[in-house]
């Protein structure tokens, strides 16, 4: 029966590495042609669809920027549409190249990946006023929106209403925008406010450990969509894929390190949705929209407040916005997956020994020490429990031969030898059912933190979040050929090696006496590992590795200190 664990644990753990392998993210290139555009000059006034908009003409005016600068955050600020289209993370590079340009997060809608954040306003029903829209040429005196600069746009429609934007931004990642409209008209307006992150670009779907795509959270619940089910939604009377309303919420576009997010005011009742508008290449927008229409008298006025995140999803500062802003559950833009209850504080305990380590490597190794001591009781009974089935495998094996024409009464003598010898057969495997998630979060860890990203380790490991690059089929790099060229099988590298000797180790440590055909197909499985994942993220390798070595060491101890009998490894 242990002989059979072994082997199943050895089998499930190949299906989930070459898995992986299969679904786990490749380097996106957008081939997908952008056909310059200016979108939506109006928005459709109906509250369940509030990020509508049709097409209009491109206007050749050319508008006047203010720069907008801060110590996380570089760009522009249009005037033509008061719209946020211009942002590149001063911290993040898109290579490790020094010359690599810089991340960015907003671009125009002439650009190749056109992303940007409108904020306005749109009529109600049976309403007509003038109203701003994305060819509005905006006026302001300011020169620069900086932490210390605030800015204010104005807009005369020229019958009566005055439309202004007074736009603030932090040291980090979050712009505060308050809207307000003066009414001179005479006549009373009936107006509703919305506000929308829209990417006019086919961007990369995301995988099973790490959402990208359209994301909000409503009154506590978490939405989130792939672009291909707003896309299927497209023949829909309004195109809305997925539309709530409530008081507390954000919505936006997540990438995998990324977010550009909207947070109304906390307590406005609002509508937010999800929809996708056809064209080419198409346009995805994410907004939302007030849920009551603003009815403005004469010579009065209305203000409205919005947030606007564009930057990285840093899990304190996302943390830290929630609270001090009230923006409900703004951390859950990190996807944590199905065990948030675990896969969060580990996340945290790994950024919290990052920040005080300063290596990633060092924080991710020191973090799965923590684990194997807080999980060395389980890691124990299971040992022990393993020992003494090991040690009634002899007795087990007689009674199966003696009755093996028999299976009721063979069955019925196993059971009467467990309980003689106060053995549960079931309690070796109750250890590992409990770890199993918590090395799943681990491994998921991996796939979302942001600190991993371009994270050097040592010597030639420069950044943890791609595969080692070296490889032995070139002596790591003194032949003058790529041996993937001829195969991405090829790719054996160092930290592959040390992986595969260190699942080496633990088969010769666990492993019992097999028949020869068991111990073949034993002694291929580390090297199955080292051709597998060699191709892995370094970190992955780093932690395969030093977690097996713990692992060696950890079942030594336990043998000593339990004076259990040490398998025998297979003859060859």
């Amino acid at each position: 029966m242990d002989i059979k664990r072994i082997l199943a644990a050895t089998i499930l753990s190949a299906l989930i590495l070459i898995g992986f392998d299969y679904f786990m993210p490749k380097p996106h290139q957008d081939s997908h042609p952008v056909i310059p555009h200016t979108p939506a000059a109006q928005v459709q006034s109906s509250p369940s669809a509030p990020a509508a908009s049709a097409p209009a003409a491109e206007t050749s005016v050319v508008a006047r920027r203010i720069p907008v600068s801060s110590p996380d955050v570089r760009g522009s600020l249009n005037l033509k549409g008061a719209m946020l289209d211009d942002l590149v993370l001063t911290h993040y590079r898109e290579t490790l190249a020094k010359d690599s340009p810089l991340v960015r997060l907003l671009d125009n809608a002439g650009s190749k990946t056109p992303t940007f954040v409108v904020i306005g306003w749109t009529n109600a029903p049976g309403s007509n006023a003038v109203v701003p829209d994305l060819n509005t040429v905006w006026d302001s005196s300011d020169a620069q929106l900086s932490p210390e600069r605030p800015v204010t746009l104005r807009w005369d429609n020229g019958h009566g209403l005055t439309f202004i934007i007074r736009i603030s931004l932090d040291q980090h990642y979050m712009f505060s925008v308050e809207q307000t409209v003066e009414n001179h008209s005479g006549q009373p307006v009936s107006l509703l406010p919305f506000q929308r992150v829209q990417r006019d670009y086919l961007a990369h779907e995301g995988t099973w450990t790490a959402h990208e795509g359209p994301i909000a959270v409503m009154d506590g619940r978490l939405e989130d969509e792939s672009y291909k089910n707003l896309r299927k939604a497209a023949d829909h009377p309004d195109n809305t894929y997925w539309a709530q309303s409530g008081t507390q919420g954000w919505d936006g576009i997540s990438d995998k390190y990324w977010l550009t997010a909207i947070a109304p005011e906390a307590g406005a009742p609002v509508t937010a949705g999800f929809r996708y508008i056809p064209g080419a290449p198409g346009s995805y927008q994410i907004g939302f929209a007030s849920q009551n229409a603003v009815q403005l008298m004469p010579n009065a006025s209305i203000s409205q407040k919005t947030h606007v995140f564009a930057g990285a999803k840093v899990v304190s500062m996302l943390q830290a916005y929630s609270h001090d802003l009230r923006i409900p559950g703004f951390d859950k833009a990190i996807d944590f997956g199905w065990f948030s209850f675990l896969t969060r504080p580990i996340l945290y305990l790994l950024h919290w020994l990052y920040v005080h380590l300063g290596n990633f490597g060092l924080a991710l190794m020191a973090l799965t020490l923590i684990v194997k001591i807080v999980l060395f009781p389980l890691a124990s009974k299971a040992a022990v429990s393993s020992a003494r089935m090991r040690m009634l495998a002899p007795k087990i094996k007689e009674i199966r031969e003696k009755f093996k024409d028999d299976p009721m009464a063979m069955n019925q003598r196993v059971m009467g030898l467990y309980r003689e010898e106060g053995v549960n057969p079931a309690s070796g495997c109750l250890p590992v059912l409990i770890q199993a998630p918590i090395f799943f979060c681990l491994y998921k860890m991996l796939n979302i933190s942001i600190d991993e990203r371009h994270a050097p380790f040592f010597g030639w490991i420069r950044d943890l979040s791609v595969p080692d690059p070296t490889n032995v089929f070139n002596l790591f790099g003194l032949l003058p050929f790529d041996p993937t060229a001829y195969g991405s099988f090829l790719h054996v590298s160092v930290w592959g090696v040390a992986l595969g000797l260190t699942f080496w180790l633990l088969q010769r440590q666990t492993t019992v006496s097999l028949d020869p055909a068991q111990a073949r197909v034993m002694q291929f499985t580390p090297l199955m590992y080292v051709f597998i994942m060699s191709g892995f993220p370094a970190s992955l390798l780093v932690y395969y590795t030093w977690n097996n070595l713990l692992t060696f060491a950890q079942q030594t101890f336990i043998q000593r200190r339990t004076k259990l009998p040490v398998p025998v490894s297979p003859r060859r």
